[in-house]
């Protein structure tokens, strides 16, 4: 008789093998169906304010319903990035971080405040549209710094701290000031396009590449920094994306603007879709640097399946500027 193809000890270590992946796989199904109710409950609650912010229901202003919303975003996610700093043993100032990522989206919503109170703003004003985020992140930083001044007591920590608070300025309040001029632009119809548009491509590439992952992913992305991503999945990621925003932009874009609506070119939604799911794996992988270099698994734990606030932003804070440059040079939108 030939010899076992396996001795015991390989054959065991096979078995333990097969076991460990199927325990992983069934760990993973039960993340995606967490990951889908908790999606399904976040999307309720936008779908509802965006569409009250597009009817302007009660307010009559573009951009009123979904103002607090983000600024609660901003705060959340702040209080967040400052817990992953401090577990790390950093210790940046609090005090300026918080007014800085309030003030600096409130500039960049300076128009909808303007609106509220009943006065005009003036839109040709030598700042531009994005003009008054950079001096409020101008000023955040010069607080940070002054701050860090004032409370200098030895050598050691104060550049590490001042620049890991201006980096959360910028990391957080400027790029969700992106989210308000995407909101903006193009008058209301057109605005609420561009940023639902950015929210759906976005986090839907962030799903396809998790159930892709579970069920296709054999080989490794980034396995240091994020073992749990797979190139199947990133692949499948960006399939949904360009799916995603085509369906968007021939079907759901012609009921938000009207008759006024021009569909893009075919290859425009397309290469959108890419864009902002390549802008969005970035923008996870980022977070996942933050959380491995801080040795923590979430930014928060509050929803299952999904993590903390930042876990839920993460790949649209990223996308959004991209987003903002597709829209603002005309890859879609009005005109195309």
């Amino acid at each position: 008789m030939g010899q076992p193809a396996f001795g015991p000890l390989e054959a065991s270590s096979i078995l333990a093998h097969i076991d460990s992946a199927s325990f992983d796989r069934k760990k993973g199904t039960v993340l995606l169906r967490w990951r889908l109710i908790s999606a399904a409950v976040i999307l309720a609650i936008l779908l509802t304010l965006l569409w009250l912010d597009y009817k302007g229901a009660l307010l009559g202003v573009s951009g009123a319903w979904l103002l607090p919303v983000l600024l609660a975003v901003s705060m959340l996610a702040t209080a967040e990035m400052l817990s992953l700093l401090r577990a790390k043993g950093h210790r940046p100032l609090g005090w300026p971080v918080y007014a800085g990522n309030l003030l600096i989206p409130l500039a960049a919503a300076l128009p909808v405040v303007f609106d509220l109170v009943g006065h005009s703003f003036p839109v040709n004003g030598p700042l531009g549209p994005f003009g008054w985020s950079v001096v409020a992140l101008a000023l955040s930083a010069t607080a940070v710094l002054i701050g860090e001044t004032a409370r200098y007591t030895r050598p050691g920590t104060a550049i590490v701290d001042a620049a890991l608070a201006i980096f959360a300025l910028v990391y957080i309040g400027l790029l969700i000031s992106f989210w308000v001029l995407l909101r903006r632009s193009g008058g209301n119809d057109w605005g609420l396009t561009a940023l639902f548009s950015t929210l759906l491509v976005v986090k839907t590439a962030d799903t396809g590449a998790f159930a892709f992952g579970i069920s296709f992913g054999r080989s490794k992305m980034m396995p240091i920094l994020s073992p749990g991503k797979t190139w199947e999945g990133a692949l499948g990621g960006l399939a949904t994306a360009c799916l995603t925003s085509w369906a968007f932009f021939a079907y759901v874009a012609p009921h938000i603007v009207g008759t006024a609506y021009q569909l893009p070119p075919l290859w425009a939604t397309l290469l959108y879709g890419l864009l902002l799911a390549l802008a969005g794996m970035a923008g996870d992988l980022a977070e996942s640097l933050l959380k491995r270099e801080t040795q923590r698994k979430d930014s928060s734990t509050w929803l299952p399946g999904l993590g903390g606030v930042l876990d839920i932003i993460d790949s649209v804070l990223l996308a959004a500027p991209i987003a903002w440059l597709c829209w603002a040079f005309g890859l879609v939108g009005p005109g195309v």
